[in-house]
């Protein structure tokens, strides 16, 4: 399972996007796929952002039970605070 939160990024991107994952809301990406196709969306929604921000939240085997990659300058950052991913807002 993944989720993948767009800002600021083109219309275009998103439509793209939408070819694997589900939007419920504007630059809000929900799916379950695999590893390669997750790191494939994710190279493509950061290259095409064009200044805009992205954040993935993935399932992996950590204490969490998922993990998260950004990229850009998204309103809230991901922080690690001795090992867990915490959640700052800009």
């Amino acid at each position: 399972m993944m989720v993948l939160l767009l800002e600021r990024v083109p219309t275009g991107l998103r439509g793209e996007l939408t070819r694997w994952l589900l939007e419920p809301r504007a630059g809000v990406f929900v799916g379950k796929v695999s590893a390669m196709v997750r790191d494939r969306l994710w190279d493509k929604a950061c290259t095409g952002a064009k200044g805009g921000a992205g954040l993935m939240v993935y399932t992996a085997d950590t204490e969490q039970g998922f993990a998260m990659r950004y990229c850009g300058e998204p309103a809230r950052a991901v922080v690690d605070f001795e090992g867990l991913a915490l959640i700052r807002t800009t």
